[in-house]
């Protein structure tokens, strides 16, 4: 096993689509999911005016906000963003099937993060990502790992459909019980806005160091999803001069966060005081003894699908903060709302007994990865 860095082993595709682009799939940066090494969402016959393309097996790695840790082998050929880099492996040098593992791990995105330029939006550069140093074994051994790292894959993908399948139940639940979005309520309805206060988002400039490194949590819409979140979910830290000199605001603990641009209608309740980025809505103030927020939350993920329609942007597409204040809220009588929650929470207790045996993060940790990696040799 030797240590090689990334462009010896593998090149940036560089191929523009010069001529009709029907037919192609076309691959933004909202289609890579973060943490996941395969590609399971794409548009078609979209207008846009992307023309960098890709080809089978090139590993898609998100280059803006690499801290979303965004890389993923392409299936098919392809049209993708320009804040996508293509990466293609050098047959002889790396086994391309191997490639995208290496790719989509902590360490390499903690090499991207530090590499990255711009306040707002970071990038970084193939030019920089290529000097990211690994170790690699022989041929023989990079076959046997990758069939193992894909065996894994196949596996967690089995777990997923087991939790996806809970998470349906729910969803069917709530309908039977409440209706749904763009169904007849069974229940009186009032909007979300009506019975809270929004809080928006903001991110600090990097430029200036001293906004960072202090002890307030601060999250972004990868953060969202569980019911709840505490300070151990901040993808970073920010001071109170950060927090001052910047539009983010502190959001009071138990207030319902909702993503409105990047992961789109995203929830969590917060359980301490932290503070959010551009991507998120804060609703703060709900009065938890007419409202369970667990309640409210599980109704605001009943909007995804819609919210999803309604995404608008150039760039980075979004839904106005009007459209998630406008989501109906059943008034059902505070005890039916609890015996909802209770189901909800004895649905995730089976999710959790399913994650634990799945452990569906394991190439995404560094520590095992490495421990994979040197049981091959």
């Amino acid at each position: 096993m030797s240590k090689v860095k990334l462009g010896e082993v593998a090149i940036e595709h560089k191929e523009t689509c010069k001529g009709n682009k029907d037919g192609y799939p076309i691959v933004g940066l909202e289609h890579l999911v973060p943490e996941e090494v395969t590609l399971t969402a794409w548009d078609e016959g979209s207008d846009n005016t992307f023309t960098k393309m890709f080809r089978k097996g090139n590993v898609l790695f998100g280059r803006r906000r690499a801290y979303l840790k965004k890389a993923a082998v392409a299936p098919f050929d392809g049209i993708c963003s320009g804040d996508i880099t293509v990466i293609e492996a050098i047959p002889d040098r790396i086994l391309p099937m191997l490639l995208p593992f290496i790719i989509q791990n902590d360490e390499l995105f903690d090499f991207a993060v530090g590499k990255s330029a711009g306040s707002l939006s970071p990038r970084v550069k193939w030019e920089h990502l290529k000097n990211y140093e690994f170790e690699l074994p022989d041929m023989d051994k990079q076959r046997e790992l990758a069939e193992l790292l894909w065996a894994m894959d196949a596996t967690k993908k089995s777990y997923q459909k087991l939790i996806a399948a809970t998470d349906e139940l729910v969803k069917s639940q709530f309908i039977e019980w409440f209706g749904g979005p763009g169904s007849r309520s069974k229940y009186d309805t009032v909007d979300l806005g009506s019975i809270s206060s929004m809080i928006s988002g903001g991110t600090p400039s990097s430029k200036h160091p001293e906004f960072f490194g202090g002890d307030i949590p601060f999250v972004s819409t990868p953060c969202l999803g569980p019911n709840y979140i505490d300070s151990s979910a901040a993808q970073n830290w920010l001071t109170e001069l950060g927090v001052e000199n910047s539009s983010t605001h502190m959001v009071p603990e138990y207030s319902l966060m909702v993503g409105n641009r990047v992961g789109v209608g995203k929830c969590s309740i917060n359980t301490c005081m932290m503070c959010t980025n551009q991507d998120i809505l804060s609703f703060v103030d709900i009065d938890t003894d007419k409202y369970d927020l667990l309640f409210v939350k599980k109704v605001i993920e009943q909007y995804g699908p819609f919210f999803e329609t309604q995404k608008r942007g150039a760039t980075i597409k979004g839904i106005p903060s009007d459209l998630v204040k406008a989501s109906q809220i059943p008034l059902a009588p505070i005890d039916i709302q609890r015996r909802f929650v209770a189901f909800v929470e004895q649905s995730d207790k089976s999710k959790f007994a399913v994650l634990s045996c799945s452990n569906l993060n394991l190439w995404s940790s560094s520590e095992i990865r490495e421990q994979t990696l040197s049981n091959c040799l």
